[in-house]
């Protein structure tokens, strides 16, 4: 039961912590708080932010989606 109550205040203080962090962005709150969420979960070191938004499956292709609805 503790480590619920632990678990919970933890994603509290991060919510708080995101919340806070995006009022502090001004211009393109949501494209910097986005590339702010793939910077912090790469599974790789980042050197450059174009290889960024690029899913790659576990063969390193890229995927890539399309939405082909009127």
């Amino acid at each position: 039961m503790l480590e619920a109550a632990e678990r919970a205040e933890s994603l509290s203080l991060l919510s708080c912590f995101r919340t806070a962090f995006y009022d502090c962005l001004t211009a393109r709150a949501d494209a910097l708080s986005e590339l702010t969420d793939a910077l912090l979960c790469a599974d790789r070191p980042v050197k450059t932010l174009i290889h960024l938004p690029l899913p790659r499956t576990a063969g390193g292709r890229i995927v890539l989606a399309v939405d082909a609805s009127p």
